[in-house]
């Protein structure tokens, strides 16, 4: 099989392109021949961090799409469904035209939605799914959502819509009207300096906050959320409280979906690949749009990876593998 391998801490065109053994799936396993592979901000993160798990050779990527093709033992997914798939950052991945995945951990494609854009939509749906978990409904209620034109943020505003919250897109304004067909009553353009400022002068106390910038982004926006609200960090955590104690009385939530492998029991991995194929069907039907997307081929995926880093990107790259 052909993969893009990890070799040390760098940058995604540091990828190297090799040829391997195709691997077989254990007990509890399938083996996927993928489709299409999707990118996402975590994957050029951990290229260039490392990770003490990463050894060279590693494959990176954590979205892809396509077919299984052979089961382990115990496995009663049958050869030749078409799934798609988020994979913990410790195995190898999607970057490759092959997959091992925890059987228990791959969601089915519903008819009707074709292999790139399901592999572009586990890690944000997933994510946006997770975050929105956190709150307790309060319909009418205002939430505030920061990085809301990419991927995660586009579908946050129109699940949270479709919730009844008044959403508040904070983005930049060449998003602003797509995020308003889609359920945004308010945009904000967050590259204003000015912006929080202007937040703030609104009076609006803000039911909760879903950051997905940083921790330190989603303290500075800690003093726009009402008495006994919600501040949810999608990028880092909160390791101190940023707020004085008896004040406000936030709750704060993380959103942790990589430790799904890992932490979560057997129930809330099953309920969380069933929210995944829900989002999946909902994009089927049109209830949900992801964001614009370019199909590339595979080869193409390292500087496709890097220019999402550089921010370079008008549309959200997914690769498409050659079949046959």
């Amino acid at each position: 099989m052909q993969a893009w391998t990890w070799t040390q801490p760098g940058q995604p065109t540091d990828l190297i392109l090799r040829h391997l053994e195709r691997p077989q799936p254990q007990a509890g396993e399938v083996l996927i021949e993928n489709h299409a592979v999707g990118l996402n901000p975590v994957d050029w993160k951990f290229i260039d961090w490392g990770h003490p798990r990463w050894q060279d050779g590693h494959i990176p990527g954590v979205d892809g799409a396509g077919v299984v093709i052979a089961t382990g033992a115990g496995v009663a997914l049958p050869v030749g469904s078409r799934v798609a798939y988020y994979q913990s950052l410790f195995r190898d991945g999607s970057f490759a035209s092959h997959s091992v995945l925890a059987a228990n951990m791959v969601m089915r494609v519903p008819d009707g939605l074709d292999f790139a854009t399901a592999a572009s939509l586990p890690c944000p749906a997933l994510t946006a799914s997770q975050a929105i978990a956190k709150l307790p409904p309060a319909a009418g209620a205002p939430v505030l959502v920061t990085r809301a034109g990419g991927a995660v943020g586009t579908l946050l505003v129109q699940l949270l819509a479709r919730a009844g919250f008044e959403v508040w897109a904070a983005t930049s304004d060449r998003h602003h009207h797509r995020l308003a067909s889609l359920g945004a009553h308010h945009c904000v353009d967050e590259r204003s300096p000015n912006w929080r400022a202007q937040l703030q002068q609104t009076g609006t106390p803000f039911y909760a906050v879903i950051d997905s910038a940083s921790g330190t982004e989603a303290a500075r926006l800690a003093p726009l959320i009402a008495y006994n609200g919600h501040l949810v960090c999608i990028q880092d955590r909160q390791e101190v409280p940023p707020l004085p104690a008896f004040t406000s009385a936030l709750s704060l939530h993380e959103v942790a979906l990589n430790s799904v492998h890992e932490h979560a029991h057997a129930a809330a991995r099953a309920a969380l690949m069933a929210t995944g194929e829900a989002l999946l069907e909902d994009v089927a039907q049109q209830r949900l749009q992801g964001v614009p997307l370019e199909a590339l081929p595979f080869d193409a995926l390292p500087e496709a990876l890097q220019a999402i880093k550089d921010g370079q990107m008008a549309a959200r790259p997914v690769l498409v593998m050659a079949q046959g």
